[in-house]
């Protein structure tokens, strides 16, 4: 089954130091590559979103798109970034989703993904 890692922490204040950057992205990317070689990762092995200022939303109403600047909802937590893995199970989610590096400081929202092909 599908299941989308939606990594979620506090938008960063200030650019990290090169040395803090660079080992959070070697803890990424170990991440990644651990998710591949176990042949779970589907898609994003180095995504991320930028910062929560450059979002716009989109709504439809009365049949009329109308766009703000900035995110849905105000929080404290931003979405920064995702996998999508091929588990065999919630509990093999849970477990990858536990070594991703944001779950130290932010969360990690586990969430199966709807399989239409299933569907009469």
């Amino acid at each position: 089954m599908k299941y989308m890692l939606l990594i979620y922490g506090a938008e960063p204040t200030a650019a990290p130091s090169p040395e803090a950057f660079k080992a959070e992205l070697d803890a990424y990317n170990a991440f990644g590559a651990e998710a591949k070689d176990r042949n779970l990762l589907v898609a994003s092995e180095a995504e991320a979103l930028h910062p929560v200022a450059t979002a716009t939303t989109v709504r439809v109403r009365d049949g009329k798109a109308m766009t703000t600047d900035g995110p849905f909802a105000e929080t404290k937590e931003v979405l920064g970034g995702f996998y999508l893995l091929d588990c065999k199970d919630l509990d093999e989610a849970i477990e990858m989703a536990a070594k991703i590096p944001g779950a130290k400081q932010g969360a990690i929202e586990v969430r199966p993904v709807v399989d239409f092909s299933q569907m009469g």
